[in-house]
């Protein structure tokens, strides 16, 4: 199945279900912090890859965050499927989507560890961000389109 966005229940519970076990469950979070205000907002743009048998193996969304501007959050991708090209796929969709919308920027506070990841694609750091749950240093990073 190519990246799209989710649309029926059942595909909308793997989403969530995908984001709450891979950003929030490790670090404690309760279910429920894996969802934004502005999820439901008509100029939020979902993506998700699924496997054959319904679960998300990856996530992402972008939402417009300032002139020409978008920024990328809730990117996760099921441990046992990373290093696949899922990230990349997710991603890809979500610049397209931006570039649609006419966004000439991406912006985003990647985790540390996934720091390599965006700079792979094409993302620069821009300066240290927030501090996650206390633990999970992320950095402002962004993307020309």
């Amino acid at each position: 199945m190519p990246v799209a966005a989710p649309s029926t229940p059942p595909e909308w519970a793997a989403y969530y279900h995908l984001r709450y076990t891979v950003l929030r469950q490790p670090w404690g979070q309760p279910e429920g912090t894996e969802r934004a205000d502005d999820d439901e907002a008509p100029t939020t743009t979902h993506a998700f890859l699924l496997d054959p048998d319904g679960q998300a193996l990856g996530v992402g969304r972008l939402h417009p965050s300032g002139p020409g501007q978008g920024q990328v959050r809730f990117m996760a991708v099921s441990p046992n499927a990373q290093g696949q090209g899922i990230g990349r796929q997710v991603l890809e969709y979500l610049e397209a989507a931006a570039r649609q919308q006419q966004l000439s920027e991406i912006v985003l506070h990647a985790r540390e560890q996934a720091v390599p990841f965006y700079e792979r694609l094409g993302y620069a750091v821009v300066a240290p961000s927030h501090t996650l749950f206390g633990s999970v240093p992320h950095f402002l990073m962004s993307k020309a389109l």
